[in-house]
């Protein structure tokens, strides 16, 4: 039970179920969720070396290939795809929400799994977390317009969890902090995510148990930006001739955003119903996450 208790997939699953049939807590919770993704920003990049930006030349190359593949790549899918095939507002609004985020912070780990190359995913989701200060601005007014949210009121949002858990990850760093928050960094990014899924699941539940055709245009954007654009890229990174190492890093910054923050976003500044993109996009990134694991054993 302890074992299951610490397990990512295991609490992100039932996260899921909780959600959809005891998720009155909800309620409760909703005022955690930007308080609960700072935490889990800050502890994901507190393992980043400060040596890592002492040769800015060798960043450029990932850097810039990082945001081709999250904002160029990977937005333009989601907003292509969403224009197509949503017709409602709040969940357009949802996917624009999802578009202007960032890399996962989970592509680190992943591409450490799954036999990556570790450097270059690093570089590059760092370099994401940098650029969306200015992108994830730009996106949300340009396509949203001003007046869908108060602007100082997205900008407070991002520092609370962008530009602050940067900061105090450095400062954790420099006062020894990092090491001693090693053997429980897993289980607090853990349980992080599960009370951000918990409660966007929960807020939505009538949708998904009530409703479930309704949101099918949903399931369709986020299946296809993930695995069929994941499919897409490897096989045009096989075509290039790119390493098996690169292809897997490309394919994880091109498939992968950071859908708790949309979330987070979404639900201030928008309300319930349009941080349902981020919450169904967070599943079909779990499944295929499990998916990418069991064809690696299998090569």
């Amino acid at each position: 039970m302890l074992k299951l208790l610490k397990n990512r997939d295991f609490l992100l699953l039932l996260s899921i179920v909780l959600g959809l049939f005891l998720g009155q807590g909800a309620r409760w919770t909703r005022d955690l969720v930007i308080p609960g993704l700072a935490v889990i920003m800050t502890i994901a990049v507190m393992g980043i070396p400060g040596s890592l930006f002492r040769s800015p030349r060798s960043l450029v190359w990932p850097t810039l290939a990082g945001l081709a593949m999250n904002y160029v790549l990977h937005g333009g899918v989601i907003l292509g795809l969403s224009h197509l095939l949503i017709r409602e507002e709040a969940l357009r609004a949802g996917f624009v929400m999802v578009a202007a985020a960032p890399p996962a912070v989970a592509v680190i780990p992943f591409t450490l799994i799954l036999k990556g190359d570790v450097p270059f995913s690093l570089v590059a989701t760092v370099g994401g977390y940098l650029g969306a200060l200015l992108l994830m601005p730009l996106i949300t007014f340009g396509l949203l317009g001003a007046g869908f949210a108060a602007p100082e009121k997205l900008v407070w949002v991002m520092v609370e969890l962008i530009l602050a858990p940067l900061a105090l990850s450095r400062l954790l760093r420099r006062w020894g902090f990092s090491d001693r928050l090693e053997p429980y960094k897993g289980a607090i990014t853990n349980w992080g995510f599960f009370l951000v899924t918990y409660t966007i699941v929960g807020l939505n539940r009538a949708v998904f148990l009530d409703r479930p055709l309704s949101i099918l245009p949903v399931f369709l954007v986020a299946l296809a930006s993930i695995f069929l654009l994941g499919f897409v890229i490897d096989r045009i990174g096989r075509w290039l001739r790119v390493g098996p190492p690169k292809r897997l890093s490309l394919v994880l910054l091109g498939t992968h955003k950071n859908t708790g923050l949309a979330a987070g976003l979404a639900l201030t500044l928008l309300g319930e119903r349009t941080a349902l993109p981020a919450t169904v996009s967070t599943v079909f990134m779990i499944v295929y996450i499990v998916w990418l694991s069991l064809r690696r054993r299998g090569e």
